[in-house]
């Protein structure tokens, strides 16, 4: 099995868009008012935005994009303009992370994990 895409929810999705590409995706499908998808630049996954009339409630979802060099893509995306709630730090479970929202405030974390992505020394 594999992961396809991960789909959010917004209110205006190509103001979504626009936010979207500043990050660096991709469009690939555009069919507005209501849904778009993206590339990612690396590995072929896809990330889609669909219309809602009202978005969820609570502390919804977290979607990871992961980034090499991770403080120069921050300072870069800072350059352009994103806000960052969170500047890149290092973190217990040892990624470097960066948090920010998307304009309908999903939470968005840029991250470098290297060889501890998939094999942190507590794995199983």
């Amino acid at each position: 099995m594999n992961l396809n895409q991960v789909t959010v929810p917004s209110l205006d999705v190509k103001r979504s868009i626009l936010f979207y590409q500043t990050l660096g995706l991709e469009l690939i499908v555009e069919a507005l008012p209501h849904y778009a998808r993206f590339v990612c630049p690396e590995g072929g996954a896809t990330f889609s935005v669909h219309q809602v009339q009202e978005l969820p409630k609570g502390d919804g979802i977290c979607i990871y994009f992961e980034h090499k060099d991770l403080n120069t893509y921050v300072d870069i995306l800072v350059e352009k303009g994103v806000s960052f709630d969170e500047k890149p730090n290092d973190k217990p479970w040892l990624w470097r992370e960066a948090r920010l929202k998307d304009p309908d405030g999903n939470q968005l974390i840029v991250y470098f994990a290297g060889k501890n992505r998939l094999n942190p020394p507590w794995r199983i």
